[in-house]
């Protein structure tokens, strides 16, 4: 839902580079590359960041008052 601060499994922090990574790659660059590039290198911290999914403008609509 939220872009994940932390790595799930290191713990290494992932949280400022989550919106350069998706602008980069909807610019059509490769991810692989961009990931390189954070210097992401992990697999556990790539995983993160290639399979998160944001809901949040999703689950916003439901708010409760």
């Amino acid at each position: 839902m939220i872009v994940p601060v932390r790595c799930f499994t290191c713990g290494k922090v992932l949280g400022d580079k989550y919106y350069e990574f998706k602008a980069r790659v909807e610019k059509g660059e490769d991810p692989e590359k961009v990931l390189d590039d954070l210097g992401v290198e992990r697999y556990c911290c790539r995983r993160t960041l290639l399979s998160h999914v944001e809901l949040i403008d999703q689950v916003m609509v439901y708010r409760v008052y």
